[in-house]
């Protein structure tokens, strides 16, 4: 089909296909790094490939992450777009335990890792597959996966030197934990939901004077962790019972009533028992108060010893069973059924616990203000949501917890004597397993011991995630290209990770340059359902974007993407929303063929009417330049459908029309007509170009050039916009004769006697010829 010589009469997706094929053997988007031109890299997200199908609403954010590179080659730079694979963490091994029918405790370790690699492989070339398909112009021949020896390498050796300057410590206390996932979480790995409760009215009993105490609790199974009750120093109803002793039920355990401010009197009943540990309240209260923890729960989410009878019990059947005891001895004064919000795991979705655990943590409280404070040399795209990452930076409370008990991660690269317990850290330089493999030293350098035991655990997979612009920049292995290349120009993400991956990605790179990693950084919305809701399988209102892209073609999907909201807002999606905003692909084909019936001319004496639309494809053109400075392609697609549909199509053609055929016209005006059909229509696609780089590639290759669109820089408009005065009077003039021969019954063609206005005298001979007026 690129073959013929005439314009295809309807876009056939196919045509994409051919064109993937032909910019692949062209090898047009090639990064060279020794060009003269200023560097422009993208520090593109790498794609967690968890499961299928892929979301839409990354497929279209991909897109735009795509039309970010275009846009900056045709500004004059030099474009690095990576591409890379997520291959890490939690995700790919709940997902193999699921297709697999299996579980990580049941499995030996070498065994479990190659079946998530072979998961992660299926999935892997279905996700690139995709992402060409979609025309991203991205390095697919050199594409990175965070799993790989070279990128672990990497990750160790900043934690290495991380650990080398005292950024990283050891430390057991209550931390975040998954028990369905089986690992620490970090806070910014936490989801709130809105979740059915019983708020369970519970008696307990004065020691001093008998009396009853009523506590009001959704966690009646940490009775057995209870080890204080508080009450708010000014709630006039307990200020008799301070400093008294209230017995636990069940575990008839003595505890002290403590006035302090952390009691809501408005909560329950206003006194609140403190365990080991409901929430972060009491993590704080223990601390401040010195209590002794009992863990009522252990890591497999059951209830340990301390619980008594309930030991062993899931968390909600020991739930059940002590409310339905509390009941058999009259204890329970009632129980309300509530809407709780309560912290889940943002993977597994199960209700997280707080365990006491030791981990390894990564300093980040200290370095919160001086983040604040150079965070503001990034340009954020759009500048509101720069706030999502202040928030973050305000709301920490501890700091990171980097070790995770999983399999599918960066091993914490440490050997431990086995004497002694010192940890010893190998050189940089390569990968290495802790678990499955001898150290590189012989002895014990604090004890002198020849044995040594290796660290089972695995990094966090934002320790992988959060280094991926020093490795684009070849940190460590190029200091010429690094100086070169970093800070990289662009960050390009979704705003619900802004927490998690801008977050870790600012403070690791800063800690180890100095610097902040980006120059920009660009926030895309959340696509929603139709509804507005948001897509999950749960709900069936997922879409698959394959089928879809195969069916209307990667162009339709682009310009719907754009074109759907500004920058940084949600977006709907559905197939309707899809194939409506396809329907310019068609008008802008038939536009081209229609302009293509007419030879190109060099040069021409050009009439008003053509000076006019001239003036409206500046004035878009500087739209367009405002949307893509911006990295904001709502405001090209929005200007250039409205031009090209609703000014160019619908005034300007049928305003020239009789002209270019040269009915009535001299040769001269006629080829007036030809030039500016084709300057505009040049123009168009070049402006286009970034958003939809098939359709515009195939018809500049048919009509203007045997080499490709995007080898070519934005066009310099020079055309004067002072000629756009005219738009408004010509689009009612137009409109008003459209509505009179509608209304009298007269075809287009048919003769009307109509006055022309005089501002409009300059383009009464086109305006005559268009609407056949005689008579005046």
């Amino acid at each position: 089909m690129l073959m013929s010589s005439e314009l295809e009469k309807h876009w056939n997706p196919k045509l994409e296909e051919e064109l993937l094929e032909l910019w692949r053997r062209e090898g047009i988007y090639r990064f060279n790094p020794r060009s003269r031109r200023p560097l422009f890299l993208i520090d593109t997200p790498p794609p967690y490939p968890s499961g299928r199908p892929w979301h839409i609403g990354a497929a279209a954010h991909y897109s735009q992450i795509d039309m970010i590179a275009r846009t900056a080659r045709m500004m004059g730079y030099e474009v690095y777009f990576p591409i890379g694979i997520d291959r890490n963490g939690l995700p790919v091994e709940i997902y193999t335990e699921k297709v697999r029918g299996i579980s990580i405790r049941d499995v030996p370790r070498e065994k479990f890792l190659e079946l998530c690699r072979e998961t992660l492989d299926q999935l892997e070339a279905e996700m690139i597959a995709l992402m060409k398909r979609m025309g991203l112009s991205g390095d697919f021949d050199n594409y990175y996966r965070t799993d790989s020896e070279e990128y672990r390498t990497l990750t160790q050796a900043t934690f290495i030197e991380l650990w080398n300057r005292g950024l990283i410590y050891s430390a057991t206390r209550p931390n975040n934990y998954c028990w369905e996932c089986g690992t620490t979480i970090a806070d910014a790995e936490i989801e709130y939901e809105e979740r059915p409760a019983k708020l369970v009215y519970i008696k307990f009993r004065v020691e001093e004077d008998g009396s009853d105490l009523i506590i009001a609790t959704t966690r009646p199974e940490l009775l057995a962790a209870c080890q204080a009750v508080i009450v708010n120093p000014s709630d006039e109803r307990y200020t008799h019972l301070h400093w008294k002793h209230a017995i636990v039920p069940i575990y008839r355990r003595s505890v002290e009533i403590i006035p302090h401010p952390a009691a809501r009197p408005e909560f329950g009943t206003g006194a609140v028992m403190i365990c080991s540990y409901g929430d972060y309240t009491d993590v704080l209260l223990f601390r401040e108060l010195g209590l002794k923890e009992i863990v009522a729960i252990n890591q497999e989410g059951r209830m340990t010893e301390a619980a008594g009878k309930y030991a062993g019990m899931r968390i909600e059947e020991a739930r059940e069973a002590i409310i339905r005891d509390l009941k058999e001895m009259g204890l329970i004064v009632k129980i309300e059924e509530i809407m709780h919000r309560t912290p889940v795991c943002e993977r597994s979705k199960t209700p997280i616990e707080i365990i006491p655990m030791e981990d390894y943590y990564l300093k980040q409280l200290e370095f919160a203000e001086i983040l604040k404070e150079k965070s503001a040399t990034m340009k954020f795209h759009p500048e509101r949501h720069r706030r999502l990452l202040i928030d973050w930076i305000d709301s920490l409370r501890i700091d990171w917890p980097i070790s995770r008990r999983r399999y599918y991660g960066t091993e914490i690269p440490i050997w431990y004597c086995e004497r002694c317990g010192e940890p010893h850290l190998p050189p940089p330089g390569r990968y290495y397993r802790p678990w499955a493999e001898n150290p590189p030293f012989k002895k014990c350098r604090k004890c002198g011991h020849d044995r040594f035991i290796g660290e089972t655990r695995t990094f966090d997979t934002w320790m992988d995630s959060s280094i991926s612009p020093l490795f684009i920049t070849k940190y460590g292995r190029d200091e010429r290209f690094f100086r070169r290349a970093y800070p990289v120009a662009i960050r390009p993400q979704g705003k619900d990770i802004v927490r998690t991956w801008l977050y870790y990605t600012v403070l690791r790179c800063y800690q180890l340059t100095g610097k902040m990693p980006f120059k920009h950084v660009w926030i895309s919305g959340t696509g929603l359902d139709e509804k507005g809701e948001k897509m999950s399988k749960s709900k069936g209102n997922v879409i698959d974007p394959a089928p879809i892209i195969e069916k209307y073609g990667a162009d339709r999907f682009r310009f719907w993407c754009a074109q759907e909201s500004s920058l940084g807002e949600d977006f709907r999606i559905s197939e309707e929303r899809i194939a409506n905003a396809g329907k310019f692909i068609t008008k802008f084909l038939n536009i081209a063929r229609y302009v293509s019936l007419f030879p190109r001319p060099r040069r021409a004496a050009l009439m008003p009417t053509d000076r006019w639309i001239l003036a409206e494809l500046a004035e878009t053109a500087r739209k367009c330049y405002e949307g893509y400075r911006d990295f904001n392609f709502f405001i090209p697609a929005t200007a250039i459908r409205n031009f090209t549909w609703n000014i160019f199509a619908d005034h300007y053609i049928e305003m020239s029309k009789q002209r270019a055929y040269g009915r009535g016209f001299s040769k001269s005006e006629q080829k007036a007509a030809w030039y500016t059909l084709h300057e505009v229509l040049r123009t168009i696609l070049l402006l286009l170009a970034p958003i939809t780089p098939f359709i515009t590639d195939y018809i500049w290759r048919k009509l203007y050039s045997k080499k490709s669109i995007h080898l070519e820089r934005f066009p310099r408009v020079r055309w004067s916009r002072a000629y756009t005065k005219y738009t408004d009077a010509i689009i009612e003039f137009n409109s008003m004769v459209w509505r009179m021969k509608k209304e009298r019954g007269l075809s287009l063609r048919d003769p009307i006697e109509v006055e022309i206005p005089r501002e409009l005298r300059p383009f009464k001979k086109d305006l005559v010829a268009m609407h056949n007026i005689v008579g005046r």
